[in-house]
């Protein structure tokens, strides 16, 4: 009897298996990440706030298609300032953090 091959469902490791495995595709896969990551938790914080994008908007000094931008997991411009910036105006703290990465680089 043959045995059945196990489903994927993780999408990065989908991706991987259709394009392979290699150092630049791993760190694209983790700047997508970061981008969700920043983009769900400017969403999160503002709903739970209660307030619209156009709410946080006026409390930054910003116009509420700016929040939508930073709320979109697509976007790559987000800057430490406006996300300092949005933290204040919803009564939050922003903590940055440097994590170990996965494999050491040799120093150069």
């Amino acid at each position: 009897m043959a045995k059945k091959k196990k489903t994927i469902t993780d999408a990065v490791e989908i991706a991987i298996q259709h394009l392979g495995d290699s150092p630049e595709l791993r760190k694209r896969i983790a700047e997508e990440k970061l981008n969700i990551h920043v983009a769900q938790m400017i969403y999160d914080a503002r709903r739970r706030a209660g307030l619209t994008q156009k709410q946080v908007a006026e409390l930054v000094g910003t116009k509420q298609q700016v929040i939508a931008r930073l709320e979109d997991a697509d976007y790559e411009g987000h800057s430490l300032t406006m996300l300092q910036r949005i933290a204040v105006a919803l009564g939050r703290r922003l903590e940055v953090s440097m994590a170990p990465a996965r494999r050491r680089r040799k120093p150069a």
